[in-house]
Order: structure tokens, then sequence, then C-alpha cells
């Protein structure tokens, strides 16, 4: 900068004001300090600014999520505000237990401005307790049920996994399997109570029978899906809590000889790379991962360096969601009934089949096709 103004012929201070697009500057000095500027091929240096400034922020990102999709929509969001708010990211992995009291006393000890708490880490009490005492401010994404004194980022899962519901039931399946997430974590059980209402609301028996949990993982989801489609009357759809079991759901029905959606429709939450990288690409709940993220370093930012006050901050932002139709989805297939047409039984050598006899049909009986049962 000190080189900018001497060849400029101003002070540094006013190559300050036209970096930073000030005011109070005469039009011929910033002509003569934006030459100098490209003469020089300068460019501000972001991380003194920020210390000669409003400070860098430091946010430590904790992770422990089964999904690596939803983990990678988690970085992208959070690592693309960073670079807007020259944001320091620190990511650490983070288990649930003894690990976690290790890691929060790192990142306190190592003067971390806020931290950024994923599922599971959202609802874990004694990380959330941890920071708190510290006074460090966390904010917890996709939480389903925050408490009032928790910074939250999340979407209204149970709203959108009856949305979801209800368009299934709109295809016209009213068998519908469904694997719930992990049963410790609020969003898993917000979500099974949006399906329980759709079909209660439509006046469909909730069968507990199709209803199955899961962990989140592509693992649980095999294993879930194996057991609803081994059913003496399997569901013609299965709604996955998350992409990565509905992944594994479309897996199994493959191996299975089931075409998706000819025979079992298949629908996910969450909207990760996952949905579109199989065959066919998923029908899903888009949840805004990365705008979460991108919302949870804006506000941890904003606390930090007190760009509002405490009353102007908002302790649970609930983001949209949107239900994104591709091909995992259709109509349960319907066996046909009455065609114009008439079948012939043949018995070769006088044999009848066992259902042929069942009918009371004899050798070159005519029937209807649509007689049939």
């Amino acid at each position: 900068m000190s080189d900018v103004a001497k060849l400029a012929g101003v002070s540094v201070m006013t190559v300050s004001r036209v970096v930073n697009n000030g005011k109070h500057v005469r039009e011929a000095k910033r002509e003569a300090v934006n030459a100098a500027i490209a003469a020089l091929n300068y460019a501000p240096n972001l991380a003194a600014r920020s210390l000669a400034g409003a400070g860098q922020v430091r946010i430590g990102l904790l992770h422990s999520n089964p999904s690596a999709g939803f983990l990678s929509e988690l970085l992208i969001g959070s690592l693309d505000q960073a670079g807007r708010d020259n944001v320091q990211i620190v990511v650490e992995k983070c288990e649930v237990g003894d690990h976690e009291a290790e890691v929060a006393r790192h990142l306190i000890d190592g003067r971390i401005d806020g931290v950024i708490l994923p599922p599971p880490l959202c609802e874990a009490p004694a990380l959330l307790a941890l920071f708190a005492e510290a006074r460090v401010p966390a904010v917890s994404v996709a939480t389903s049920l925050p408490p009032s004194d928790v910074l939250s980022i999340r979407v209204n899962d149970r709203e959108a996994a009856a949305v979801m519901t209800r368009h299934i039931m709109s295809l016209g399946h009213r068998r519908i399997g469904f694997i719930a997430g992990d049963p410790t974590l609020s969003a898993s059980a917000q979500r099974a109570q949006g399906y329980r209402e759709a079909l209660e609301e439509a006046g469909i028996p909730v069968d507990p029978a199709l209803i199955v949990d899961g962990l989140f993982t592509y693992r649980s989801g095999l294993d879930a899906a194996e057991l609803l489609l081994e059913l003496d009357e399997p569901p013609t759809a299965i709604f996955s809590s998350n992409d990565d079991m509905a992944a594994a759901t479309v897996a199994v029905a493959h191996r299975r000889g089931l075409d998706v959606p000819g025979d079992l429709t298949v629908c996910g939450f969450d909207d990760t790379a996952l949905s579109t990288a199989i065959w066919p690409e998923l029908t899903t709940i888009h949840q805004p991962i990365a705008d979460m993220a991108r919302a949870a370093v804006e506000l941890l930012v904003g606390i930090v360096r007190r760009q509002s006050g405490d009353e102007s901050v908002a302790t649970d932002r609930v983001l949209d969601y949107i239900l994104v139709r591709r091909q995992s989805d259709a109509a349960p297939r319907q066996r046909p009934r009455a065609i114009p047409m008439a079948l012939e039984l043949n018995f070769a050598g006088g044999m009848r089949s066992a259902k042929a006899v069942a009918l009371g049909l004899k050798p070159n009986h005519l029937v209807e096709v649509g007689q049939l049962p």
C-alpha cells in the first residue's frame, strides 16, 4: 500500500479509502490510485485487513455424520461463506462420548470464536454445555426440536415428511414403508411423525410392520429394506429418512429383480449428491444443507463481530425445503382387469394344472381373461 501511495503521490490513508470504496476522495486522486494499483499489480492482504479492522473470526466445525453426502454439502456451504466473510474454518472430527469433551477443550483453549454442530453433535447435551460454559456461541444445524437457549438452523422435518408421504399417496400407493433414521435424534422422530400424520389424515391405518429403524447409514438402509421387502405383503413404496438409506433400498430392489419405480417407488430425504448419482435418480426432499451452513457461519460472524445486538439475533431459523421429483416414483403397478379377448386353455396330454382344477376348468374351455381371479 505504501508503494501504491508513493507512485500515486498520495497518502497511505487515501489509498486505503480508495481500496475500501470510501468517500471523500477526489476523483483525480482516485484515478491516480487506481492507475498505481494496476501498474504495481497490487492486491489487498485480506489477513492484514482483518487484523487491522474487524478482526479475523475462527469458527470450529465439528462433524460425526455417517452420511458423506451430508458432510460434503455442509463443508461446501461453510467454506463458501467463510471465504466471503474472511473467516477461518477449523474442521475437527468428533465422536459423541468421551472424545467430544477432549475436542471441545482443544477448540476452547485455542480461542475459537464460535462453533457449528451438525447431527448428531447438534443434540449432544454435554458438548453444548461445555461451549455454553466457555461462552463460545454454538449453532446447531439440522436439529428438529432445538432448546430455546440454543442457536439453530433447520427445516421443518415433520412437515416435509408429511408432504412427501402425501405425494406418494397421490400416486395411488396405500401400503407405504418407512425407514426411520437414528432414533436418538429429534429429526428422525419428527420425520416419522410426519409420515404417520399424513397416513392418518388420509384414513390409512399406520401399520407398525411397515416402519423400520435405520441409522442414516447405507448399511442400515440395506438391512431395513430387506426387512420390508420380505414381508408377506411388502409395500409398494418405501420412503427413507435420508438419501443414503433410499439408495440402499434401490440396490436391494434391483438385487431382488424389482423394477424401480415400476414395482417399487423409492423416495429419500436431503437431496445430497448421491440422489442423482444412482439410477434411477431419487425423488427426495431438498434440505438446503449448504445454505444452512452458510447461515450458521453468517450468524456466528454477526455475533462475534457484534454487527447485530443480542435482541435482533434469531435463535431459531427455519429454512424452506423443496420436494424434488425425479425418476424413482410412479403409480403402483396394476394387474390388468378384463380385456376384450378370450383365452383358450389347452391341456397337453389331458393333464390339468392345479389352478385349472381349482377353477373347474376343462380342456379347451374358453373363458374371458377378466374372469380369472
